[in-house]
């Protein structure tokens, strides 16, 4: 039994086909199975007969149709009942569906077009074909050839990172997903949730951002130079521990943290140069590569600043600026003095550092032309920076063959109303006894010079006047400091050495009972000073003079334990080089006793150039 619907169209030559060929409207009722074949059976010949008898079931309000009407259904329109059908095989009448608007007028359409290309077609051929509709619409269409493609389902991205980059499915069990610990991997976890934002709060967020990164977050620094923690490790060591080594004063009123310091925080030069002192003094005890980069630091802005300020003050267009009106002589001491200290702190800091190749010697020249050009404006800092000098240079004399003492008539002299027990912070210049010094480097530059021009006797007459007036000066000269105090045995200490510097440079280089008693009495000066006492910052330059004259193997041994204790004292880097100077001066008093009166000549030959202070 067949039980597919087939649409039945309509014959040729009937009044539909007529109509829908001439273009009449498209209301078109659905045909009728039963009156197709009874409008065929008018034209059926009566020879066409058939045995078969179908089974209709009649419509509600119809009458069945005709039993033998078949029989009269002409065999050459069995071809509109579909393909493979024959009316001797039919059992049931096929359904009649009924054709939509749409579907009508595509077949009308079609048969229009065969008419055009062939007007004297029969009209016993087949009908255009027109797409049959099935008995139930889709509920989902079929997709039209060409139309849009299929759209893929795009890959999650919620899964863990791990399985993102395998390219894993991931079960996205959190906090890890069982995937990767099934696969015996590291689960690397979620990527944040990104919150979704629209294009206005991404824009406001970009202005936020920016003007957050445009204001700067760092505050300024309080003083410039003190900008990490190693400068302060330096300054505390400064203020605590270097300053004390310096000079006499080991108290408050050292003027390194009287005057220099407080002057440093209003000029980053100064300050620069300070941390620099401070940093190589530290260094040779806690060799720390940190506090050795620090310290270098320093030092290259240290001479950076000066070079500028120097360019700075000899400049005739350079003035103090509007916003901060100051007199002459407050910018003379903001300026000029702190460049000056800077020279003096560098010179140190050739000391601190053990340097022998003569670094010391532009930086003295700098002070030595500043302190003669332009005198500072600071009282205070004019008394110490002139002692302060006057003491360097005159003792750089005593180890070299070329530097001088620098000519200060009249200028070396304490004033009036300075107490006797506040003279100054070093001993033997304003009271005078470091002029006897300079006096005998000049005795001693004369007979060395006469000696290299052969003349005899190198020690002439006049060098002998000369020498016995600085004798008696010796003699009577009396320090400023109370007796029976660390300072006044230094002080005593300083008159020996000068007394035993003038011997030495008169006399034959022998040994003798005059010279053995000085030292001896020089070094029990130096036993009294307590090891803790600020005396030991300025022993240097009296024990080299006292070593270079030490002939004995008990006074040697003497020097050498001084030596050791000036050391574990201040720890200044020159006092080991000192001490190399006055052994090789030993071992020519033992070889050729005569050449170990000039130990200038003796450092020169050593390719040494330094300061024993």
């Amino acid at each position: 039994m067949l039980n597919s619907p087939y649409i039945v169209h309509p014959l040729p030559g009937s009044g539909l086909q007529d109509d829908s060929c001439s273009g009449g409207p498209s209301n078109i009722q659905s045909l009728d199975l039963r009156g197709s074949l009874s409008s065929a059976s008018t034209s059926a010949s009566p020879d066409d007969t058939s045995t078969d008898s179908p089974d209709w079931n009649a419509g509600a309000g119809q009458s069945p149709p005709d039993l033998d009407a078949h029989k009269q259904f002409p065999r050459s329109h069995a071809f509109m009942l579909g393909p493979h059908i024959h009316i001797d095989d039919m059992d049931i009448p096929p359904k009649v569906e009924e054709l939509d608007e749409d579907e009508l007028m595509e077949g009308v359409k079609s048969s229009e077009v065969g008419n055009e290309h062939d007007h004297d077609h029969d009209n016993s051929g087949a009908p255009a074909s027109v797409p049959r509709k099935r008995g139930r619409p889709r509920k989902h269409p079929l997709p039209i050839p060409g139309g849009q493609a299929k759209v893929t389902k795009g890959r999650s991205k919620t899964g863990c990172i791990t399985c993102r980059r395998r390219k894993k499915k991931c079960d996205e069990t959190k906090p890890a997903c069982l995937n990767c610990q099934k696969n015996a991997v590291v689960c690397e976890g979620y990527p944040p949730k990104e919150i979704w934002k629209s294009g206005r709060q991404k824009m406001a967020d970009a202005v936020r951002t920016h003007c957050l990164t445009s204001v700067p977050r760092n505050l300024p620094i309080l003083i410039d130079g003190i900008e990490t923690e190693i400068d302060r490790r330096f300054l505390d060591h400064f203020v605590y521990g270097f300053s004390r080594v310096l000079t006499l004063i080991n108290d408050d009123s050292n003027p390194f943290k009287e005057i220099l310091l407080p002057m440093a925080t209003q000029h980053r030069g100064l300050m620069h140069s300070l941390m620099c002192l401070s940093g190589s003094h530290l260094s040779g005890m806690d060799p720390e590569p940190q506090l050795k980069e620090r310290k270098y630091f320093h030092f290259h802005r240290a001479i950076q600043d000066l070079k500028e300020n120097i360019t700075a003050t000899s400049s005739p267009s350079t003035s103090t600026s509007p916003q901060t009106p100051t007199s002459e002589e407050d910018h003379q001491a903001l300026v000029e003095d702190p460049i000056i200290a800077s020279t003096i702190a560098l010179s140190l800091n050739t000391i601190c550092e053990g340097e022998t190749n003569g670094e010391y010697r532009p930086h003295m020249d700098a002070a030595r032309y500043l302190i003669g050009s332009q005198q500072p404006r600071n009282e205070k800092f004019r008394k110490f920076i002139v002692e302060f000098f006057e003491y360097h240079d005159v003792s750089n004399s005593l180890t070299s063959l070329d530097r001088r003492p620098a000519s200060q008539p009249g200028g070396m002299r304490i004033p009036e109303f300075v107490p006797g027990v506040q003279a100054g912070m070093f001993v033997g210049v304003f009271d005078g006894l470091f002029n006897y010094i300079s006096q005998v480097t000049q005795l001693r530059d004369r007979i060395r010079a006469r000696f290299n021009e052969g003349y005899e006797p190198a020690v002439d007459y006049q060098t002998l006047s000369q020498a016995v007036q600085i004798d008696t000066a010796i003699r009577t000269w009396k320090t400023s400091h109370e007796s029976d105090s660390s300072n006044w045995c230094l002080a005593q200490l300083y008159r020996q050495s000068t007394w035993v510097y003038l011997f030495r440079t008169i006399r034959p280089s022998r040994p003798s009972e005059k010279i053995a008693q000085v030292v001896d009495d020089g070094l029990a000066y130096l036993d009294r000073l307590p090891q803790d006492a600020g005396a030991y910052s300025i022993v240097l330059m009296p024990l080299f003079l006292l070593g270079c004259s030490a002939f004995l193997p008990k006074q040697r041994e003497r020097i050498s334990k001084g030596f050791e204790s000036l050391k574990a004292y201040s720890n200044l880097r020159n006092i080991e080089p000192a001490f190399k100077v006055v052994s090789r001066v030993w071992e020519i008093m033992d070889t050729k006793m005569e050449d170990s009166w000039d130990w200038e000549k003796i450092i020169h030959d050593m390719n040494m150039d330094f300061l024993i202070t």
